[in-house]
């Protein structure tokens, strides 16, 4: 990890962290919630090893990265505004992109808006999900999955940030990134994350607690305001994409999911992924990946496969 280089960069109009390793063509990582460039450590080291320049942000919100207040700060065209700034300082044209979570919505946007700059995308957990023209985002979520959907509760500025405040954040994140519990995920008015005191919560064999440490004391000193606003811009993103609606992603894209991945287990989810819609929205798919008994945190918990899988895929290209 101490090899691992760490910089700021001025992106459209703020000041980003930087973490990267290794020299060639250029792999550019996207984090998701409630995370950090530091996700990515297996495999900056991994694929740095085999010939690549691993780069890995803070993305805005996150970390040691700026995080502007307002809402709108945290748009699609924002976030791809940084990334494209970010490609552009790296003095290269094109990248290989890995994204997870909400780096892969993320992606996906930056596929969508600036084919031109990815060579290839190897997307995990979250596939591509069209602009639906008939209905704003989360009100759509709140018919199918109720008030309680956690993204639906994510909305209101501040009263999820209370939440977490009440619990602490080391074990909110800890109460995340060991959750294995499949389905649209809901968050009950009395308990949001289901944290009880006397109830103690055993991190996973692949997240140790320097780990969690690592990522509570930047959340602890960020806040988690940045992170939660880019839930609360779905309907914005919906609103500045509408000249996109029924685009295709042209971008050669391997999307790889874990079986007990609450993504992959909302509803309608495994039909959309295998049933031939996925392809039709994005038809240089060339592969999907099941791995069987992974959650969420696909990029940790089997780190040393999903090294091979993005370097089995990208070094096609």
């Amino acid at each position: 990890m101490e090899r691992i280089r760490h910089k700021m960069v001025n992106v459209n109009g703020i000041s980003m962290h930087v973490a990267e390793k290794g020299e060639g063509p250029v792999i550019l990582f996207l984090h998701g919630f409630p995370e950090l460039w530091y996700t990515w450590r297996h495999q900056i080291i991994a694929l740095s090893s085999l010939g690549y320049h691993a780069v890995a942000p803070d993305l805005r919100g996150y970390g040691d990265t700026e995080a502007p207040t307002a809402i709108s700060s945290y748009s699609c065209m924002q976030i791809v505004g940084d990334l494209v700034a970010l490609i552009d300082s790296l003095g290269v044209e094109q990248v290989f992109l890995v994204a997870h979570d909400w780096g892969a919505i993320i992606g996906w946007y930056l596929c969508l808006f600036r084919p031109d700059r990815v060579k290839a995308f190897v997307c995990l957990s979250v596939p591509f999900m069209p602009r639906k023209p008939q209905m704003k985002p989360v009100e759509s979520m709140r018919l199918f999955f109720g008030d309680d959907y956690y993204i639906c509760r994510f909305q209101e500025p501040g009263k999820i940030e209370a939440e977490i405040a009440r619990y602490g954040a080391s074990n909110v994140l800890k109460k995340i990134i060991s959750s294995r519990k499949p389905g649209p995920p809901c968050m009950p008015k009395d308990n949001a994350f289901g944290i009880k005191p006397d109830t103690p919560i055993t991190l996973p064999s692949w997240f140790s607690e320097e780990d969690l440490s690592y990522y509570a004391n930047k959340f602890n000193k960020k806040g988690f305001t940045g992170a939660l606003n880019y839930y609360r811009a779905f309907d914005l993103n919906w609103e500045q994409t509408a000249p996109w609606t029924n685009t295709q992603v042209k971008v050669p894209v391997k999307f790889i999911v874990g079986d007990l991945d609450s993504v992959y287990t909302t509803p309608g989810m495994k039909e959309y992924v295998n049933g031939g819609d996925f392809k039709r929205d994005a038809p240089m798919l060339e592969e999907v990946v099941i791995m069987e008994g992974v959650g969420h945190f696909i990029n940790q918990e089997r780190a040393d496969e999903i090294n091979s899988h993005i370097h089995d895929f990208i070094k096609n290209f």
